[in-house]
């Protein structure tokens, strides 16, 4: 039986630093394990590029003649990276032609399956309250979710697989926990009284449903699958989780978002707290009939085990 040979796109990032180490101590029953590639840009990965199932290769998504060559025997493209923040033509740069490009050298090379980490991001505003895929519409308000959205699509329209998480925690997480954080400092009540609920996800647990989507017998392709833990969490859940698991005073008093509004004049931080006032919460029954993976316990009870690498990184 041939042996899975996979090119990871971002593997040195959030996700992809949860990912690698799954991959290359997976060994499906009667298969041998997979032969990596990273694809490789700015910054070196810190995995041991001597590891004979380990292998590096330059290239730059910004850059589609840099991606020459770089899926030849490659079974499967786990694509990770992605552009968030910057400018449009940046994130276009990135998540879009850099998919185009991706897309083709795999077709190029007869790549037999494509799974990309997408976002529920690129459902924009409004109230999400359980939503299967494919009854919401993709709504995007910035630059990046557009064009990571655009990109989606080109990995949707060649028959791969989309994953899209809305929150995700862990160790690693530089944005969901910090920017909760940077924007209780700023307003430090609860707001339209906390009830919205979100979906969350641990970086272990989504890196190790993507390792097994990526290593599946069958390729299951040309559908988006929601990821997020089956229990929603309301902000007032989450704020309180992890202002106890940091030893962080939680809020005092209550705010209507109107009045919280007018504390910030930062359109990011606005755009936080809008984000938190509103549901975001998402079926993700499909995944979850689909792989194997361990759900483990839900936030409230999940987050304690990362405080410590959150107070590390909180300091640093």
């Amino acid at each position: 039986m041939s042996r899975e040979r996979v090119l990871v796109t971002g593997g040195t990032g959030f996700i992809g630093a949860h990912v690698v180490p799954l991959l290359r101590a997976a060994a499906p029953p009667g298969r041998p394990g997979p032969a990596l590639r990273l694809l490789t840009h700015h910054r070196p990965g810190p995995h041991e590029p001597a590891a004979p199932e380990l292998e590096t290769v330059p290239g730059d998504l910004a850059d589609p003649r840099t991606l020459h060559g770089v899926c030849e025997g490659v079974t499967t493209v786990l694509h990770l990276a992605a552009r968030v923040g910057g400018t449009e033509e940046e994130c276009r740069a990135v998540n879009e032609e850099g998919t185009r490009a991706l897309l083709a050298e795999a077709a190029r090379s007869g790549v037999r399956r494509v799974v990309q980490l997408g976002t529920a991001a690129v459902y924009g505003d409004g109230a999400h309250r359980g939503a299967p895929e494919g009854t919401l519409t993709e709504a995007p308000v910035s630059a990046t979710s557009a064009t990571r959205l655009a990109g989606e699509r080109l990995v949707l329209a060649a028959g791969g697989t989309v994953v899209r998480p809305y929150l995700v925690y862990g160790e690693g997480d530089r944005w969901v926990v910090p920017s909760l954080l940077r924007l209780l400092d700023r307003v430090p009540h609860w707001v339209d009284g906390a009830t919205a609920r979100l979906s969350l996800i641990s970086a272990p647990v989504l890196a190790a449903a993507l390792t097994e989507l990526a290593l599946a017998p069958q390729p299951s392709g040309g559908r988006v699958l929601h990821a997020g833990h089956p229990r929603p969490v309301s902000v007032r859940e989450l704020i309180t989780t992890v202002c106890q698991a940091l030893d962080l005073d939680l809020p005092e008093g209550d705010l209507t978002l109107a009045e919280a509004r007018t504390r910030l004049t930062d359109p990011a931080a606005r755009r936080s707290l809008d984000l938190l006032t509103h549901d975001h919460w998402y079926d993700s029954t499909r995944l979850w009939s689909t792989v194997t993976t361990d759900l483990g316990p839900p936030f409230t009870a999940d987050f304690a085990a990362y405080a410590p690498w959150y107070r590390k990184a909180l300091r640093s």
